[in-house]
């Protein structure tokens, strides 16, 4: 019965999905007409025929419906109502090097959980965090006991992102580490004006609950020629001195290569985005 409901819920997802395509068309349409009505001039010729059906469809807009919604609303649509609630594991008959940087992992996501793989494959892991209400999966993979790849996924519909990942410091290779909070953490994001750099800095930021206001703990991503370094830091203000920063870790650098919009376990799934790094100019690249 799950696997007829999770069949269902995501063919109902791609539906609404095909439509944003119409809905973004009428959308424009709708603001030529506004533009023409606020000028005084008349409507353009091509809309004459659609002008009637779109100006009844104006008169029953609001501020919040009259911008289209996309399938990303979707994605994140309980995202600051419920906490998300991550499983953290990593590929097969992982090094204790891999272990010990999930570990670290589970530190940073406040609302996570660490899972030993197994011999359990990805079809199988995925239908049993979904089972368990889990909002997204991180799966660690390494290349000669050294970590190499970053996937999130989310769930129940996707996206899933690849990042690769490189220059891992661990925290007890740390000089003066700070001391680690298990509070929500603030979160900098820096350099990630393009289209699809906000859609990574979506992907990651609902990895982490709302933090409270006086909350002394920061993770921050800097976006630098599409790799992102990560930082995490505790701060302290005693007496209402000065700051005193002090570096937690882990630290590492990612770079995203791939975006699919579908879980996991699905290959079929639409690529949304795809490093190509043998393109040259920027606006083939995309860059973040």
């Amino acid at each position: 019965m799950a696997l007829r409901r999770n069949i269902r819920l995501r063919r109902e997802y791609l539906y609404r999905k095909n439509l944003e395509g119409n809905a973004r068309k009428d959308f424009d349409r709708k603001q030529q007409i506004r533009g023409a009505l606020r000028e005084g001039k008349a409507i353009p010729t091509e809309l004459r025929n659609d002008e009637a059906r779109l100006s009844h469809q104006i008169s029953l807009e609001d501020d919040r419906t009259a911008i289209p919604t996309s399938h990303i609303d979707d994605e994140y649509a309980a995202a600051g109502f419920t906490d998300p609630k991550i499983c953290i594991t990593t590929s097969r008959a992982p090094s204790s090097k891999l272990k010990q940087f999930a570990k670290e992992l589970k530190l940073i996501f406040p609302t996570s959980s660490r899972i030993n793989r197994g011999n359990t494959k990805v079809p199988e892991l995925v239908e049993a965090c979904r089972t368990n209400n889990f909002t997204d999966i991180i799966v660690i993979q390494e290349h000669r006991g050294t970590p190499a790849g970053l996937i999130v996924c989310h769930l129940p519909y996707g996206p899933t992102a690849h990042f690769a990942i490189a220059n891992v410091v661990t925290r007890h290779d740390i000089e003066d580490r700070g001391t680690m909070s298990e509070a929500f953490p603030h979160l900098i994001f820096e350099g990630f004006q393009s289209s699809l750099g906000k859609r990574v800095c979506n992907i990651l930021k609902h990895l982490f609950p709302v933090p409270k206001a006086d909350t002394r703990r920061v993770l921050t991503f800097v976006n630098r020629s599409d790799f992102i370094s990560f930082r995490h830091h505790v701060y302290r203000k005693p007496g209402g001195g000065e700051v005193s920063l002090s570096e937690v870790g882990p630290r590492f650098e990612l770079r995203p290569f791939q975006i699919r919009l579908g879980t996991l376990e699905q290959k079929e799934a639409e690529v949304e985005w795809a490093l190509r790094p043998y393109m040259n100019t920027a606006k083939k690249r995309n860059e973040l």
